[in-house]
């Protein structure tokens, strides 16, 4: 039996990113985005011009650790570095990533594709409190915010796809850039923390360059589904904040996403998605080395929408199936993700 690949549609972005949202994100392994948008919209060989946005919007408010539910107490009287002589107890995060790309395929077998992000996070903190635990720790009045608005690091990368005739296997070496504020570039300003840097993790970037390698591989398994897996690997090259004493380096990462698409309507296309997360610990002397690895796996419904033309929006939801996390951290309930993308016919 052999099935068409053309059927996919113009408006998709392939060889495009895994998400759209900025690596700094995966600071910790539960607060970067993990969808895959590429399969999102739709794998194609179709050369053109293509631009797109993504919103994505993951709150934070879940502490957990290992494979469970955390407490306060626990993240203090059995701290994840007990050479603290406690831990930090950690209230919320709310991260939201407005992503701007374009890409373009010359042909049917070379892509390449440019993301912008613009990164937008609140945070609270009980901040570090010493052994044993009291409840007053957790007092309304021990709550120290920060918040930023910036923009975060860009992405560069390109796609190859003539492996087969068919076109539906690629390849993907990219670059992310250190373009965001990184370091200590935002402080707290209301609490006890009030003045002081935000953690490295939390800035808009990292500061530092990444390698980024990927494949995926698509086809139809039936006349009206189609499915697909792909992966990614990141993983810093080269980083600026590397002074003894004052240095960092984000962990590398691991993602892959497999998942269902059901063509059987061209005005709208419903699909499921498993999304898998494998992040190790930040490294370096402002890095939480020990509340940063973990790895996550998200369900992933959704639907493509045809609006009109060229123009196509989407819009999926993302819920928690399985978490393993080093230490103590921050956890979303769920994860949502709209976006759109508008092709210029060739």
């Amino acid at each position: 039996m052999s099935y068409q690949f053309n059927r996919l549609p113009l408006w998709a972005l392939a060889g495009a990113l895994s998400c759209a949202a900025p690596v700094a994100a995966w600071a910790c392994a539960t607060c970067g985005c993990t969808l895959s948008a590429d399969a999102a919209a739709g794998y194609t060989a179709i050369p053109g011009l293509r631009f797109n946005f993504e919103y994505d919007y993951i709150n934070q408010n879940w502490l957990r650790s290992g494979t469970g539910t955390a407490t306060a107490a626990q993240a203090v009287n059995n701290p994840s570095n007990p050479a603290l002589g406690g831990g930090e107890i950690e209230k919320q995060t709310i991260n939201r990533y407005l992503t701007m790309g374009m890409s373009y395929s010359p042909n049917s077998e070379w892509n390449v594709s440019v993301l912008v992000p613009y990164v937008m996070r609140s945070h609270t903190t009980f901040g570090q409190q010493s052994t044993p635990y009291s409840s007053s720790e957790t007092a309304s009045s021990q709550i120290s915010g920060a918040s930023l608005s910036s923009p975060g690091d860009v992405k560069i990368v390109g796609s190859y796809q003539g492996l087969l005739p068919t076109h539906n296997l690629g390849v993907q070496l990219g670059v992310k850039l250190p373009t965001g504020h990184y370091g200590t570039a935002v402080n707290f300003n209301t609490g006890p923390n009030a003045g002081t840097p935000l953690d490295a993790s939390l800035q808009a970037g990292t500061g530092s360059t990444d390698v980024i390698l990927g494949a995926y591989y698509y086809r139809a398994v039936s006349q009206n589904f189609d499915a697909f897996i792909n992966g990614q690997f990141q993983s810093a090259v080269k980083h600026k904040q590397d002074q003894p004493g004052n240095d960092f380096r984000p962990g590398n990462s691991a993602t892959m996403s497999i998942g269902l698409r059901y063509e059987a309507h061209p005005q709208w296309v419903p699909q499921l998605q498993v999304n898998l997360l494998r992040k190790s610990a930040d490294q370096g002397a402002l890095a939480d080395t020990t509340d940063t690895a973990g790895t996550v796996v998200y369900l992933s419904p959704g639907v493509t929408l045809h609006v009109m033309g060229n123009l196509h929006l989407f819009a999926f939801a993302q819920i928690p199936m399985y978490s393993r996390l080093d230490g103590y951290q921050l956890f979303p309930h769920w994860t949502a993700t709209v976006g759109g993308s508008y092709a210029f016919s060739p």
